[in-house]
């Protein structure tokens, strides 16, 4: 049977680390990633815990709501507290309290744009914590280290991410040097925890195409899209990702990182790719900016001083299912933190319902028409609102 049928059905992911793809419709894939802590359905949306904690919620509410996968980071939580003392403990699932899957990032974005960055050369990233101001040195070995002691069911490799705008010649020597630390990296990878590779080249085709070449060379589990969603035009990042995304093996899981807001994670599931991690859930909610099949709500506007109507009429959340529209405006205007997490806990719900809402979309080969309604209901009038 021709693979691009939405009709396809192959044989689900058995071992842990492996992929399968289950259903097809046109580009768009849903498929099952097996993983220690149980298997997870793609397309997926991934809540973002940096600190080992998605901010505002408890590992209960990221459960009612359907997360499968969240996220941590290496750079942080082995500034504070420390790889070494979460081993100590049992590792970040025993720590955080989460019997799910677990996705850490290696920590290169935030050396980059949090830390002071003293030097990046072949032997690794200098720089000073952001935190006290002492001196860390990052090579692609410490980093498989962190990430082991951590224990996550996916790793990250170390890499570059180039800034926007980049000259081609820097973007090219970034993806090259980040090649070196992909292979580095796998070589000193903890056995059992499954390696991604990132891909990098700023918004240079050929250099994306150089680098997705050699690194579907190598046997990781995985590959991302790095270096995304940085400054650059939203027309460019869609032309990145259409362009690049077939250059991956069809039977590996794709990740574009932090990819945000709704509209841009439908456009990624369309191009074929199948994770997703984004702040934009938590950070907007704990601003007031609810995400909703109706578009963007501001409920901290006056215009919802008496409204009676959920978050999302649609949604089944815990928030929706409860309180009012004027119940939470009124949490911001008094400055309680229930407001905030209330927020916080329709957004990530709303997310990964995108995503569980499409994969049931291609499973059933209907996804243009489910994409269609989705985007003509979530731009409507009411989307207009603006932070």
């Amino acid at each position: 049977m021709d693979e691009q049928s939405p009709e396809v059905r192959l044989t689900g992911a058995k071992e842990e680390g492996s992929f399968a793809v289950l259903a097809r419709d046109g580009e768009a894939r849903a498929g099952v990633l097996c993983t220690a802590h149980g298997d997870v359905q793609t397309p997926v949306f991934m809540p973002v815990g940096t600190q080992a904690t998605v901010k505002a919620l408890d590992v209960e509410d990221l459960r009612r709501v359907g997360a499968r996968v969240v996220l941590g980071n290496a750079y942080h939580l082995y500034l504070r507290p420390g790889h070494e003392l979460i081993a100590a403990l049992g590792g970040l699932h025993r720590f955080m309290g989460w019997d799910r899957a677990i996705l850490t990032d290696s920590g290169g974005y935030q050396i980059l744009s949090l830390g002071d960055l003293l030097r990046i050369d072949e032997e690794g990233a200098l720089f000073r914590s952001h935190l006290d101001g002492s001196r860390h040195l990052i090579t692609p070995e410490k980093s498989m280290e962190i990430q082991g002691a951590l224990g996550s069911d996916i790793a990250m490799v170390l890499d570059e991410c180039t800034p926007y705008p980049a000259p081609h010649d820097q973007a090219a020597l970034s993806a090259h040097l980040s090649m070196r630390w992909a292979r580095r990296c796998l070589a000193h990878a903890t056995a059992g925890q499954s390696v991604f590779g990132i891909v990098q080249g700023s918004t240079y085709h050929d250099i994306r195409a150089w680098h997705a070449g050699e690194l579907t060379q190598l046997p990781f589990a995985g590959f991302a899209l790095g270096g995304l969603a940085v400054g650059e035009p939203k027309v460019e990042t869609a032309e990145i990702i259409g362009r690049t995304a077939p250059l991956l093996p069809f039977d590996k899981p794709r990740y574009v990182m932090g990819m945000g807001p709704p509209e841009d994670l439908v456009d990624g599931i369309t191009m074929g790719i199948d994770m997703f991690d984004c702040v934009v859930p938590t950070r907007n909610g704990r601003r007031g900016t609810a995400y909703t099949s109706r578009g963007k709500v501001i409920v901290k506007n006056a215009r919802y001083a008496r409204s009676e109507e959920p978050l999302d009429p649609e949604c089944r959340c815990p928030a929706c299912a409860t309180y009012t529209r004027a119940y939470v405006r009124h949490l911001f205007a008094s400055g309680e933190l229930l407001g905030p997490r209330l927020v916080s806990l329709h957004n990530v719900a709303f997310f990964v319902r995108i995503a569980d809402d499409a994969r049931n979309a291609i499973m059933h080969g209907r996804f243009q028409t489910w994409k269609d309604s989705f985007l003509r209901s979530y731009r409507s009038e009411e989307g207009s609102e603006t932070d």
